[in-house]
């Protein structure tokens, strides 16, 4: 089994948690020395960093929210002199102000340490030829999956995405071996691969897929499509980038480098920490990023996690596959829906992953429309099997919602393709 730092994805969990506390201890007191924001929200529940011992304590700090790294921007949340910074992200600021990540080489050292592990749980060496097609610049995972192939010693080629053509031209000519990019964007390197005829001119054996929500059942259909095994991958700017965890070959959720994060989960509503094996808001403490700490962050993403064996032989706590977000669920005439809900009829029922969900309001009633794409098999269709065909995915959703959408079969290609991360949802109510 192989392992690009074993010492930290193999320790025990005695090891683990003692070390997990030594970095708690140290960067909560590196946070309130350094950081108005935290030695004011600790002050306001009577906490000094003398109380965090362990992390036992951690559910003793105040949660961080989104609105307050926005409001901190640009660098209220800095913990550092900003000549040791060397390095910035950013999220691309579509609901609010920008957020604002900052690194020192050390921080970016550990996130690319991160990054290297996924790719050798993936199955790559420094004998692969790393493809990342995640867009590069501000956004993380560029950045983050390069700099971890070139801790690893693989070949890295540095595409950014877009410019498809030339994507598979390097894929074919350079022998591409392990794709790194959102799972749409993979879906459309695959349909735009097979329509070119070039199926058998790509190298490809494993796929590092994160930055969105992807159903099992949209995984199944790109490694058939490339003949791959597709892995997952987790990661936000706010903590980093991806990295956060990473599947293993066994595929049974992500091991979390504990190492560099402390995971909990808590409710959503009441903010309780609950117990392991709940399903509940996932919230993450970053110990060992100094120049943005991220003290108990609320992620807004919804998870459970455990300590189930895995036979990988890592030791490293897992998270299982998210199961959406709270502030990317919709609500629906009262009933919560994921689009990866979905998706997961769409693919199960036979059709693409390529998809668009519209929600409207009309005399104060929600309407809630689906268009999917015909499958070029189903574009001779009559009218009148194409409306059967709608009937079924009503039934099919109503199944799994519990609430019936309006669905639309366009024609194949209909909806536009995304070279970054999909846009699924318009949302055209005023609420």
């Amino acid at each position: 089994m192989n392992y690009f730092q074993p010492e930290m994805e193999c320790a025990s969990r005695e090891a683990m948690r003692a070390l997990q506390s030594e970095r708690l201890r140290g960067i909560v007191r590196h946070a309130y020395d350094n950081v108005p924001f935290y030695r004011e929200s600790m002050g306001k529940k009577g906490l000094t960093p003398d109380d965090i011992q362990t992390i036992d304590d951690l559910p003793k700090l105040p949660f961080l929210v989104k609105d307050d790294l926005r409001e901190a921007y640009p660098y209220g949340l800095l913990a550092v002199p900003r000549a040791d910074v060397v390095r910035i992200q950013s999220t691309s600021g579509t609901t609010g102000k920008r957020v604002v990540a900052f690194y020192t080489q050390q921080d970016l050292d550990r996130w690319e340490d991160c990054c290297a592990r996924a790719i050798v749980a993936a199955g790559g060496s420094k004998e692969d030829v790393v493809h990342v097609s995640y867009g590069y610049g501000l956004f993380t995972g560029g950045p983050g999956l390069n700099g971890g192939s070139h801790k690893l010693g693989s070949m890295t080629l540095p595409m950014s995405s877009g410019s498809t053509d030339r994507q598979i031209q390097f894929m074919c000519d350079l022998g591409s071996t392990i794709l790194c990019c959102t799972p749409s964007y993979a879906a459309y390197l695959a349909e735009s691969i097979v329509a070119s005829g070039l199926r058998d001119k790509i190298a490809l054996k494993a796929g590092i897929f994160g930055a969105e929500a992807w159903s099992e059942e949209m995984r199944r259909d790109i490694e058939n499509t490339l003949g791959i095994k597709a892995y997952d991958i987790y990661g936000l700017t706010e903590l980093s980038g991806p990295g956060v965890s990473f599947e293993c070959a066994e595929q049974t959720g992500m091991h979390i480098n504990e190492d560099c994060f402390v995971a909990e989960i808590i409710d959503p509503e009441t903010g309780e920490v609950l117990p392991e094996g709940s399903k509940g808001e996932l919230v993450f403490t970053a110990i060992a990023k100094y120049a943005f700490p991220m003290l108990r962050y609320r992620t807004r993403d919804i998870c459970v996690l455990h300590r189930q064996p895995c036979s990988c032989g890592r030791t490293l706590l897992k998270m299982e596959k998210l199961m959406g977000r709270t502030d990317d669920m919709l609500i629906i005439r009262g009933v919560n829906v994921f689009p990866s809900q979905i998706e997961t009829v769409l693919l199960q029922e036979g059709y693409s992953p390529n998809y668009q969900i519209i929600v409207d309001r009309v005399h104060h009633t929600d309407t809630f429309e689906v268009r999917v794409e015909l499958t070029p098999e189903m574009v001779a269709d009559t009218v009148k099997e194409i409306s059967k065909r709608e009937d079924a995915l009503i039934a099919a959703m109503r199944s799994m919602l519990g609430i019936s959408p309006k669905i639309t079969l366009v024609a194949h290609r209909s909806i536009a393709r995304s070279e970054g991360k999909a846009v699924r949802v318009v949302d055209k109510r005023k609420i």
